[in-house]
């Protein structure tokens, strides 16, 4: 049997144990040029919280009395003449919440678990570190000396980014929740500061580390600290919008900018990114942070906890640590 997270509601405001249901179906038999994929590890995501909603987006949303939707990396242990993928081989896509998918192959692409552990292709090597990765350098368009800041810098997305920038010979300042995310921010990660807003104020913490403002600030979270961030950019700065993780259970509509005109003050420019974009150069951004973790520049940590049935809970860490 497979089991299955189906998504059956469209939340308000947060999701609940009534958006899902778990349940047990049969394993797909396979059509004609189609693999079965064993999925190893699932990967949770803030996005996934706006692609529940219904209305227009970047992507359709998940539709209802469909498995919900998420990355994954398993392995083939069934083909029906498939023209790329034979049985052994690990493959990363969207298979789902689940254990078990059939699928034609489209949007899959084959991973080596002896070059980086399983994990790591649906982290690091993932969908989030595209999204540093593309998100720091195509629009942060980042340069040596720069002044950086991330919100979220102790998450999947952020803590790629502040390490890419201090490669790339930045100055990089983390916005993190709690002392033991802004210690591995700094002691772990190698970032030059990190701000705990869950304890200090961010906009005063900002003025100490940036006395001469920001020149890109990469958003995970919006809300209050992408004001704070607004407040001190520096001419020419970059604001690159990838999330707003703060704002994604409102209940009403979603809190906007309210420091926008420094954008006009200070000639400033505020792009929002979708990874999907640069899909066509993710072999690249793999081979170089590949590179990278290899030297050591780069450090990679994912949390993996068991069970399928566990994924209501688990995807609710996201928005609550």
């Amino acid at each position: 049997m497979n089991k299955q997270q189906i998504f059956k509601k469209r939340p308000v405001g947060a999701a609940d144990a009534s958006t899902w249901s778990l349940e047990k179906n049969p394993i797909p038999e396979l059509e004609e040029g189609q693999v079965l994929i064993k999925n190893h590890y699932i990967s949770l995501d803030p996005a996934m919280r706006g692609w529940m909603n219904e209305g227009k987006s970047y992507i359709a949303p998940v539709e209802i009395g469909a498995v919900m939707r998420a990355g994954s990396v398993g392995e083939v242990i069934k083909a029906k003449n498939h023209p790329t993928f034979k049985v052994g081989d690990f493959v990363s896509g969207h298979g789902g919440v689940q254990q078990y998918v059939a699928t034609d192959g489209k949007g899959y692409y084959k991973v080596d678990p002896n070059l980086a552990p399983l994990p790591t292709y649906i982290g690091t090597l993932g969908m989030p570190g595209m999204t540093a990765y593309f998100g720091i350098l195509e629009v942060g368009k980042i340069k040596e000396g720069d002044v950086v800041v991330v919100s979220g810098a102790a998450g999947a997305v952020g803590s790629i980014v502040g390490q890419i920038a201090k490669i790339k010979g930045c100055k990089v300042i983390g916005i993190a929740g709690g002392t033991d995310k802004c210690k591995y921010v700094v002691d772990d990660l190698g970032f030059d500061a990190c701000i705990d807003y869950k304890n200090e104020a961010v906009k005063e913490r900002l003025k100490q580390e940036c006395p001469k403002g920001l020149d890109v600030y990469f958003d995970n979270v919006g809300g209050e600290i992408l004001d704070a961030a607004l407040g001190r950019l520096r001419m020419h700065a970059r604001v690159v919008i990838c999330g707003a993780i703060s704002q994604y259970n409102n209940k009403e509509n979603m809190r906007g900018p309210a420091n926008y005109l420094s954008l006009l003050v200070n000639r400033a420019t505020m792009q929002g990114m979708v990874v999907f974009d640069w899909a066509e150069r993710y072999g690249e951004a793999g081979q170089q942070m590949g590179k990278w973790m290899a030297e050591g520049k780069l450090k990679t940590r994912e949390d993996v906890y068991d069970g399928i049935e566990n994924f209501p809970e688990t995807y609710n860490r996201l928005f609550s640590r």
